[in-house]
């Protein structure tokens, strides 16, 4: 089987989130199953730099009027997988990130910029590349949403799959761009791209692609439903025929505390006497106090209210006077970068914030930390709880989403593998903190825990599976 894997950001060349990390991992299973799986994205600097090019590349002309393009063939510097680097200097060659510039700021283009994206997959998928045609593309949320649509007008069109990893994001813009993204007046209709008076590239690949998967079962219950759905629930529910909802998994070859060579000593759930080095080690470099009795909270997260970052903020007291320490990594909201520093400040020994993008220092909070924090209001899937559970680090999410795919309540049994709440308020927070917490302080138990956390399987297999068996069902209709 030909795979096409379209996606705006892949581990390691670039990433922002999560769907980077799915990107590498997903296609490298799918690979190690017997797919012949290309992955497609934008050749964003920091794409070219780190790809291993192979080739001029195919001119693709100017299909959207902004500049010419052509494909650059490249492979994927850490599984080897072969991707196709949609080269366009005017829309990519640019200091920042995929969708923002360096001071935060959108891009006033992405529009354009997301669109011949989708543009480039789809004349891939119906022309084919260096005599290479895939079988089925898998476009991944709103930045490939246009793909199906624009298959739709081929005479040969293949099957597409459309996978939402957050429905919250929707490549929303105004009708006046239609024409110069290779959309009609004919497509924006309700029954097309339109959207409350906007043009929706989630919409597109709705409401045109043959199947339609999210990031767990959970999520795809959810989003059926007003609350969750962000206008989008009643396209979903008429389509709930063709909506999967399969759990994202874990590239354990980068994700293992037995073999991890970011943090300050390998462990694993037979020498799990050696976590507490990394605890320490963590608490010197960020400025904590050296306390092995003090439970320490990690978080590595974007900060935005849907991450609950309020919630942390609201409940520091009530986590500081269970003796608890906390560690943050991550960047989002101006506000609550502000915020979280300034809480950092007021409690230096207590409390450290590190703002931006840093990979090694996220593995060594999984590392080093007790327990991971994960109060988001809602999670499609969610990796750093998966991530946590390999590292014997103890999740307190919310139940919500993929959250509550994955971990499961101390309460609720042996099987128990973190502790669970259920309203988004700072009250229900730390209720679960403090239910860590005494757990903490019981350490046999506590290990009992961290060993069937850590016995976990999240790995990407499963999941591809389930992919591989969906195309061929796509592919026999």
């Amino acid at each position: 089987m030909r795979l096409l894997f379209a996606a705006s950001e892949a581990y390691p060349l670039i990433k922002t989130g999560g769907l980077a990390d799915v990107a590498s991992g997903l296609p490298a299973a799918l690979a190690a199953l017997g797919c012949d799986v290309r992955l497609i994205l934008p050749a964003y600097p920091q794409a070219l730099e780190g790809a291993e090019a192979k080739g001029e590349g195919l001119a693709l002309g100017d299909p959207l009027g902004t500049g010419e393009t052509r494909l650059i063939p490249a492979r994927m510097p850490d599984s080897g997988i072969d991707a196709w680097l949609v080269d366009c200097p005017p829309l990519y060659d640019r200091e920042g990130g995929p969708y923002v510039d360096a001071k935060g700021n959108v891009w006033p283009d992405n529009h354009q910029r997301f669109a011949l994206l989708s543009m480039a997959a789809a004349l891939v998928c119906m022309n084919g590349a260096n005599g290479w045609h895939p079988d089925v593309v898998h476009a991944n949320d709103w930045h490939t949403g246009l793909i199906p649509l624009f298959l739709k007008r081929g005479k040969e069109a293949i099957p597409s799959v459309f996978t939402i990893h957050n429905i919250h994001y929707q490549g929303l813009f105004e009708p006046q761009v239609l024409e110069s993204v290779g959309l009609t007046q004919e497509d924006f209709t309700i029954d097309g791209v339109e959207f409350y008076c906007k043009i929706s590239y989630m919409k597109a690949g709705l409401r045109f692609s043959e199947l339609i998967t999210t990031v767990s079962p959970t999520y795809a219950r959810e989003i059926q439903e007003p609350e969750m759905g962000e206008g989008l629930d009643g396209l979903l529910s008429a389509r709930a025929g063709v909506l999967k909802g399969i759990l994202n998994g874990v590239d354990y070859g980068l994700w293992n505390p037995a073999e991890d060579r970011a943090i300050a000593r390998d462990y694993s759930a037979s020498s799990l006497d050696v976590k507490v080095d990394n605890k320490r080690a963590l608490q010197r470099e960020m400025g904590l106090e050296e306390r092995d009795e003090a439970p320490l909270l990690g978080m590595v997260s974007r900060f935005t209210h849907q991450k609950g970052i309020d919630l942390l903020l609201d409940a520091l007291d009530g986590i500081f006077s269970l003796g608890c320490q906390v560690a943050v990594l991550g960047s989002g909201e101006a506000k609550f970068e502000r915020a979280l520093s300034a809480a950092a400040d007021a409690s230096p020994k207590r409390m450290a914030a590190a703002i931006g993008y840093d990979e090694e220092l996220a593995h060594r909070i999984q590392a080093g930390a007790d327990m991971l924090l994960v109060p988001s209001r809602f999670e499609p899937c969610g990796l750093t709880q998966l991530y946590a559970l390999k590292y014997g680090t103890l999740p307190v999410v919310r139940r919500t989403g993929g959250l509550a795919d994955s971990v499961f309540d101390v309460s609720e049994g042996k099987a128990g593998t973190g502790f669970l709440f259920d309203g988004p308020t700072p009250q229900e927070l730390l209720k679960a903190v403090r239910r860590g917490a005494e757990l903490y302080g019981r350490p046999k138990d506590w290990r009992e825990v961290q060993k069937t956390a850590m016995e976990q399987d999240f790995g990407w297999q499963k999941a591809a599976e389930r992919y591989m068996a969906l195309y061929g069902e796509l592919l026999q209709s």
